[in-house]
């Protein structure tokens, strides 16, 4: 009964931010990438938000449900960015967690919605990401490997995993994060 009372807990604090914008099943990912990541039953999510002039400096998109704090207990425990990139034909859902210190501690696929390219979505080959830190530039072919038959996907996530970093990078030296 414990269990059940925590998880409701967990989507509780996780819908409360993302109630009008997450489809459930999205949230129910988002939720179980933080837990197991993080290795937390418990925790919340707090949005860190950013000026206008800010965020038009900045290369990812940052609004109102895409950038946050982990706490758990109410200590920081890592930050995590939801975000949305291009396919071949359509666009797949992903996270990017964080430690405390800004590195890279998982990267993942959450919803990916064609039939080719889905191998980017495999841990082998997302763990490359794992450990960059704000002032890394990953490129394809160098630190990144490529996939073949998902040379658009693996860009696209080498791309915007880049301008996640920057944009943390960004944000760190405005003393946002």
């Amino acid at each position: 009964m414990f269990k059940i009372i925590i998880h409701v807990t967990v989507f509780f604090f996780l819908a409360s931010f993302t109630q009008n914008s997450w489809p459930e099943i999205l949230k129910e990912k988002v939720e179980n990438a933080i837990t197991s990541t993080f290795e937390v039953e418990t925790f919340l999510l707090e949005e860190i938000t950013v000026n206008d002039e800010l965020k038009n400096k900045v290369p990812s998109e940052i609004n109102n449900n895409n950038l946050f704090k982990l706490k758990s207990n109410n200590t920081l425990i890592g930050y995590a960015y939801v975000g949305k990139a291009p396919s071949m034909k359509k666009e797949f859902d992903y996270i990017i967690l964080f430690d405390k210190d800004l590195i890279i501690k998982k990267s993942k696929v959450l919803i990916y919605r064609e039939m080719h390219g889905q191998q980017i979505g495999s841990q082998r080959w997302l763990k490359q990401f794992i450990d960059k830190s704000k002032n890394d530039t990953l490129e394809i072919g160098k630190d990144i490997s490529g996939i073949s038959g998902a040379t658009i996907s693996t860009s696209s996530m080498t791309k915007a995993t880049n301008n996640v970093l920057r944009t943390v990078n960004i944000l760190f030296e405005s003393d946002i994060l």
